[in-house]
C-alpha cells in the first residue's frame, strides 16, 4: 500500500513538497523516482530515512542543517535559506526533487510562498494555498515574510526547470500583449 506524508503536494512537475519521511512513507516515496530530497529545517532524519535515501540513490541536501539560523527576530526561516534553497529547486539536474521540513508546514510553506512569489502568483492565491496546508497552525510572520521577501535575492541556474522556462515565456507574452494594448489605445487617442 502506497501512503505519502502528511502534507504531500504536487508543487510544479517533478517538484513535491512534505512534511518529514517514516518508514510507512517509503513505497510512496519509491514511487516517484526522486533524485533529490531537499531538508530545510534543521532537525537530521532517521537513520532509516538516511539508509533509505542511500540505498535509492536519492540525495540528501539538509540545507536546513547547513544555513539555519536560530534567533531570527520576526523572520520564520532565513533569506539565505529560502535563496539557496529556490536556486536548487529551479536547476533541472536536482529533479525529480521533494522538499520538506519537520512539520512540512513552517519553512516548506513559506518556502513553497516564495517560490509561487517568483512564479508571478497573485499574493491572495500564494496565501490560500499557504494556509491550505497550514490549517490553524498558519502564522502571520511568514505570510509577511512571503510578502517581503526580495525576488532580486536569486540567481536564476542555467538548467532552469522546463515548467519554469514555459511560464517565463508566457509572462513574456502576457506582458507583450499588456504593452500593444496600451500602445493601440494610444494610437486611437491621437485619432
Amino acid at each position: 500500500m502506497l501512503i505519502p506524508p502528511e502534507q504531500f503536494g504536487i508543487v510544479e512537475k517533478g517538484l513535491y513538497r512534505s512534511d518529514m519521511l517514516h518508514a510507512s512513507h517509503f513505497p510512496f516515496i519509491k514511487s516517484l523516482n526522486l533524485k533529490t530530497i531537499l531538508i530545510l529545517s534543521p532537525e537530521v532524519p532517521t537513520r532509516a530515512v538516511t539508509n533509505f535515501l542511500e540505498e535509492n540513490n536519492i540525495k540528501l541536501i539538509h540545507l536546513g542543517l547547513r544555513v539555519w539560523k536560530p534567533n531570527l527576530g520576526w523572520r520564520p526561516v532565513s533569506e539565505e535559506l529560502v535563496k539557496d534553497g529556490l536556486e536548487m529547486v529551479l536547476d533541472i539536474s536536482n529533479y525529480p526533487i521533494l522538499v520538506i521540513c519537520t512539520s512540512g508546514i513552517h519553512e516548506t510553506g513559506t518556502f513553497i510562498g516564495c517560490l509561487r512569489k517568483l512564479q508571478n502568483w497573485n499574493f491572495s492565491s500564494i496565501i490560500i494555498e499557504y494556509r491550505c496546508y497550514a490549517g490553524n497552525k498558519a502564522r502571520y510572520v511568514s505570510e509577511q515574510f512571503i510578502e517581503l521577501f526580495d525576488m532580486d535575492l536569486i540567481t536564476l541556474p542555467h538548467n532552469l526547470a522546463p515548467w519554469f522556462i514555459e511560464q517565463r515565456k508566457f509572462w513574456q507574452q502576457e506582458e507583450e500583449q499588456e504593452d500593444l494594448t496600451i500602445n493601440n489605445q494610444a494610437e486611437e487617442k491621437k485619432n
